[in-house]
């Protein structure tokens, strides 16, 4: 669990009553000195033509994270909603055709021009597709946008621990993050502790389960017992393990309903459930070490 890392919590009472949704959300420090705000925004399958009055909604409601990608090809209108509001954490990540030294340079030109950002919050490998055999000579790309100021700082998403230890073995460079599918059906513990032993974030895509986990009676009984909605529960079981959280919607309720879970905490034995629901049969995406895309 990484939940040490973060820097408030709900019912702390050596802080101060909380004024607003910005007062109370939490954020996860990076290795490098960073910090990402725990709760943020996916925009993956967001239509290009409404990402922009999305993530405008999405501002206006709290959030300050946004994550995109060269794959969900709206990273324009990402920069539309973004362009007056300099203080929201961005994260894109470069494609398997983008992967290479050279093309990997490439791809961060064209998202920084469509995200209107000079410098990147976080810029991201999508997968380590191995086969191909470049995501060693992609992430040396990044490295060096890392160090010449172009990116604040640098991850990964879908890698295993054989793609981690390549990557740092060949640069000295640790990731930042390693994005990955992750929700109470899948909960991938051993990675969580391969990314603990080495100081990595996790950070879950696919958090609510693509809404499976939803109809759980399990997670419906808790959403009973706190007035709140399965996946409010579900947020909150990611927020209070220290992970990273980027769940997605268009809808401005569900915006608003994703947001609002900084007012309860799920207890311990909320918490075993939930544990208990892990399934080795759990993954809904593609395998990292054998994706094809």
């Amino acid at each position: 669990m990484q939940g040490s890392h973060i820097r408030f919590l709900v019912g702390d009472p050596s802080m101060s009553a909380p004024k607003s949704i910005l007062d109370i959300q939490t954020v996860i420090p990076f290795h490098d000195g960073r910090a990402i705000p725990q709760l943020g925004l996916g925009v993956w399958q967001t239509p290009p033509d409404q990402t922009a009055d999305v993530v405008r909604e999405a501002i206006r409601l709290g959030y300050r994270s946004v994550d995109t990608a060269r794959l969900y090809r709206n990273e324009e209108g990402v920069g539309e909603a973004i362009e007056k509001h300099p203080d929201i954490f961005v994260t894109t990540k470069l494609w398997n055709d983008e992967q290479g030294y050279d093309r990997a340079l490439r791809a961060y030109e064209k998202s920084t021009r469509l995200l209107k950002r000079p410098v990147l919050d976080l810029f991201l490998i999508h997968w380590p597709m191995p086969e191909q055999g470049q995501y060693v000579e992609t992430w040396k790309a990044l490295v060096e946008l890392k160090k010449s100021g172009r990116v604040k700082s640098i991850g990964v998403s879908n890698f295993e621990p054989e793609h981690l230890e390549r990557i740092m073995d060949a640069t000295g460079e640790i990731p930042v993050v390693n994005q990955i599918e992750l929700h109470p059906d899948f909960q991938q513990r051993k990675l969580q502790d391969f990314h603990e032993k080495h100081n990595i974030r996790t950070e879950a895509w696919r958090p609510l389960g693509k809404g499976r986990v939803l109809t759980d009676e399990r997670i419906v009984r808790i959403a009973q017992k706190h007035d709140k909605t399965p996946a409010q529960v579900v947020i909150r079981w990611h927020l209070q393990e220290g992970l990273i959280v980027i769940p997605k919607s268009a809808n401005p309720k569900r915006l608003a309903e994703n947001l609002d879970v900084f007012d309860f905490a799920l207890d311990a034995d909320d918490l075993q459930v939930i544990d208990g629901m892990d399934r080795a049969d759990g993954r809904m995406g593609a395998d990292p070490r054998t994706a094809k895309f």
